[in-house]
């Protein structure tokens, strides 16, 4: 299980281009947004992290917390759409990676409602840096549904990683240490070192 969480993580890192060069390119549409969410760090590492942050809470929040997420998500990229700005976007992308990477860190038991709460306004980030990097000649609907989609991707691998890791004898450690990873990674993006 060791050798499939590394395997993935190296395999997300490789995928990703630095954690400002959010936009493919002139690729319109569904495609666009599906390669957006993959595009830098920042998002990749986030994703996971609220995946493995809702496995670690277990029960409903498995899918709420997600879902959450997504559905903020998606309201941060109308906003983002339209041209409506959110002051300290790529500052609060950064920061949202900290704090879910501390959440599972910490193993922070928060109530589901709580949680949602927690995801869903790091998600207005996210989704925001998606919207108004959307290209012009792209139709918002396909783009939308799209970057839901590829985030969807990332909180399922996430939720594998957490619950996969559960099953293991050593899991709780490694859960552990795999927040403060994600943290750390957070913690460079908001530097710029990354």
């Amino acid at each position: 299980m060791t050798r499939l969480v590394l395997s993935l993580i190296m395999v997300l890192a490789a995928a990703a281009s630095p954690a400002e060069a959010h936009t493919i390119g002139s690729m319109a549409g569904f495609m666009n947004g599906f390669t957006h969410p993959f595009s830098g760090l920042d998002h990749i590492f986030a994703m996971v992290a609220v995946g493995f942050y809702a496995a670690h809470l277990g029960g409903r929040s498995i899918c709420l917390v997600p879902l959450a997420f997504m559905a903020m998500m998606a309201v941060g990229g109308a906003i983002g759409a339209v041209g409506i700005s959110i002051p300290f976007v790529e500052i609060g992308i950064a920061l949202s990676v900290i704090i879910l990477g501390a959440a599972v860190a910490v193993r922070l038991n928060l109530s589901t409602a709580a949680a949602m709460c927690l995801v869903g306004f790091s998600a207005l980030f996210h989704g925001h840096a998606h919207g108004a990097e959307m290209p012009v000649d792209a139709s918002g609907l396909e783009f939308g549904l799209a970057f839901l989609l590829a985030t969807g991707i990332l909180h399922l691998i996430g939720i594998g990683l957490g619950i996969g890791l559960v099953a293991e004898r050593y899991s709780e450690r490694l859960a552990q240490v795999s927040g403060a990873g994600i943290a750390i990674v957070g913690f460079l993006l908001s530097v710029r070192i990354l």
